[in-house]
Formats: C-alpha cells, structure tokens, sequence
C-alpha cells in the first residue's frame, strides 16, 4: 500500500470522518440517514453500492446514506455496529463469529460475496487444485489467517497438517522466483498481476479458492445489530433493495463502477482503471450462488449450518449458536418483493 493511502485511512479513521455517499443526489426531500461502515478502502469491491449511490437508488428509496472507510487503520465493521457508530457493515465469517461469541448481539442478513476469493496460486509445473495438493508443499502465505485457511483445508480434507509457511508480501512476484510452491491470493487481486505480466490463466499458472477446497466461507456480509434491524426493518429493506439494484446493474457493464471507484468514491488512493474493471469483471461470478436460483444476496441456511460451520468448528470455533439466532433469513427475499 502506498504511504499517501496509509495516511488517509489513519487520517479518516482518527477523525472518525464521515464521508457523505454522493451529496449531489441529496435533494430538499428529506430522507433517513443510514451509517454504513465498509469493510476496506472504497474500491471496485464495492460496485454495487458505487452504482447505487452514483445513480439514486438509494435515495430514491428515501435514504441518505453515509459511510465511514474502511482499511488497516480502520475499526472493523462488528465494533463499530457494538460501539453504536455504524448501523450497517460489511464483515467477513469468522470476525462476525468472534463478534458474536463475545457477547454481541449482531445478525447477518445478506451475503454480499456468497463465494470467497481467498484462494492459492500455483504455477504449471507445480500445480495446487486439491488439498492433497497442499501436504508437504512450501506455501507464500501472508499471516495468520492464511494459515489458519490452509491448516483447516487440510484437517477438513482427512490429511496430514504437513506444510510449510513462507513470509510473503502482497506480490505474487516471490512465486515466479521459486521461493515457494505456491502462494496465497485473492483470485480478484493477484491473479490480475500475473495477467499483466503475460501469463495465462489455466496454463502458466492456477488459482483455486479455499471454498472449493473444501474451506467454505462467505466473502463479505452485510450485519447489523438486532435492535438495529427490530427497530428500523423497512430501513434495511431499502437498503438492501438499491444495492440488488445496483450490483444488477453492474453486471452489465464493469467499467461503470471501476470508473467510480477510481474517479469519485477511491479519487485519493491512486487508483487504475484497467485494474479495477478487471476485478469487477473477476468478482461479478462471486455474487452469485453458482447453478441455482437463489437471489442475490441472499443467506442459503445449508451453506452455513453445513459447509461454513464445519469451516468454523475447522479453526477452533466450536461453541457455535443456532443459526436463526445470527442471521435473517427472510429480509431479502422481502427486498427482492419491492424491486
């Protein structure tokens, strides 16, 4: 990351900066204020709600959205939403669990990214497309999270935690040089570098996530407070009917929100255009529930009491709650009703 990025996050997070979600579309009608806390720096990984903000679909449904940044130097969405500063976050499985494990009483209500990106890269000559892939192999990991993935794929899969973790940085350059057999990578990131640099997917190098694997997880979810969802439902229902709308929209053309990042919502962080419409173009398959019919953004109840709580019980989370007790599983579907 660079250092101009760095400061501005510390900056936003320090001041506790509130970042008005495209003021232009603020008319004298008066709307409801939603604080919504992203989950990282306002990138492409955010189309749907960039579209949505950008092109009143928000506050056509009465909203006046604002939200904070997120990032390295921001607090994550589940102690924000605790702490009464946000009412809306973006968060992933397992801080969402720990979240709620320690008293909080927080509810998931959307999958923003049903399919998790997190994966590993390998190249030809040494291919990594199963677990038993992985025993015995150098790994480029970043930290504890990528070990703890890579360690549960493995107790998942019967097979032996035999593996050893390299220190790696955010490149994928340290696999080219051989430093390791292979590297862990978000498939909407990495694998994008590697294309630049000539090489091709599914020939001169792999990529295959964690959830094909076998470690299932959501890639990002959208929770809330409970009081927050009892008290203000109709609320969260609109707001979750203009990001549908939004994200339905991007699908159409991935330069639209890659250009808004760029330009407006991500303008300070030096940003590029080639690479953020690539990554929508990578993600756009990961808001989807692959071979079904299930709506966007919708929780799939089987998926997590299956896959993503033996995923959690992989990593040391035993002590699980029921699942009707952390997620709505009726929201929606109630939000798809209105479009």
């Amino acid at each position: 990351m660079r250092q101009s990025r760095r400061h501005l996050l510390k900056a936003l997070a320090v001041s506790g900066l509130v970042v008005p979600l495209c003021p232009g579309l603020l008319s004298a009608q008066a709307r409801t204020k939603v604080r919504v806390q992203i989950g990282w720096i306002p990138n492409v990984q955010y189309a749907g709600e960039w579209i949505a903000l950008k092109r009143g679909l928000l506050a056509e449904r009465g909203l006046d959205v604002e939200w904070y940044p997120g990032g390295p130097n921001a607090l994550p969405s589940p102690v924000m939403l605790a702490a009464g500063k946000a009412d809306l976050g973006y968060s992933t499985w397992f801080p969402f669990l720990d979240a709620v494990a320690q008293g909080n009483d927080l509810v998931m209500i959307a999958a923003v990214f049903p399919k998790n990106p997190l994966g590993i890269i390998s190249l030809a000559k040494k291919p990594i497309l199963e677990p038993k892939d992985l025993v015995g192999k150098r790994i480029l990991a970043q930290g504890a999270n990528e070990k703890t993935a890579i360690e549960a794929t493995l107790s998942l899969a019967g097979l032996p935690i035999q593996w050893t973790q390299v220190p790696a940085g955010f490149s994928p350059e340290p696999l080219l040089a051989g430093d390791g057999d292979g590297y862990t990578a978000f498939g909407t990131n990495q694998t994008i570098i590697l294309e630049r640099m000539g090489l091709v997917w599914g020939k001169d190098f792999h990529f295959v996530s964690f959830d094909e694997l076998g470690f299932r997880t959501y890639g990002a979810v959208l929770i809330t407070t409970r009081a927050y969802l009892e008290n203000h439902r109709p609320l969260v229902i609109a707001y979750l009917r203009g990001i549908i709308a939004g994200w339905n929209q991007n699908e159409a053309d991935p330069s639209v929100a890659a250009r808004l990042a760029v330009e407006t919502f991500g303008a300070d962080l030096g940003l590029e255009l080639a690479q953020q419409t690539r990554q929508n173009e990578l993600q756009i398959p990961l808001t989807r529930y692959e071979g079904t019919d299930r709506p966007r953004l919708a929780l799939d109840r089987e998926v997590i009491t299956g896959p993503m709580y033996k995923a959690a019980r992989a990593t040391g989370r035993n002590n699980l709650p029921d699942v009707d007790r952390i997620a709505d599983f009726t929201i929606v579907s109630e939000a798809h009703q209105g479009l």
